[in-house]
């Protein structure tokens, strides 16, 4: 790996959706969580949420094409978050990550989503390592 990639450097922000209800559905469908919370006005109003959640998952997923398109040399050998807030239907949501450790054989990134709130939606982290020589 090169030895290019330092402590403090950031990756390229990557700006994804909105997503809207048809593609909530979808998401849903083939990944099984049908949860009302994501798909249903009534029911994220009922806890006090302007519009249901994008499905956490579905977040945290979008960090890897970000992580891929940063670094198509190294290989994501983990990718972990925590939800912190909901990231609600219709908000643009912004991707960022920054380097915390780096080393010839490991790099480990802090992963940040934010959505129209400009609070953190997910606070993730993934660790990277040389793709393998073929």
């Amino acid at each position: 790996m090169s030895c290019d990639i330092k402590v403090g450097d950031t990756l390229p922000e990557t700006i994804i959706g909105p997503f809207d209800a048809p593609s909530l559905a979808r998401y849903a469908e083939v990944s099984g969580d049908a949860n009302p919370l994501h798909l249903d006005d009534a029911v994220a109003a009922a806890i006090g949420l302007a519009a249901p959640p994008v499905h956490g998952m579905k977040l945290l997923a979008a960090f890897e094409p970000m992580l891929r398109a940063w670094r198509g040399d190294l290989v994501i050998a983990s990718l972990a978050g925590k939800f912190v807030q909901p990231i609600l239907r219709g908000d643009t949501v912004r991707l960022s990550g920054r380097v915390l450790r780096a080393t010839e054989n490991e790099i480990f990134v802090r992963l940040t989503a934010y959505g129209a709130a400009r609070a953190p939606g997910i606070i993730g982290e993934a660790t990277l390592r040389p793709r393998a020589a073929t």
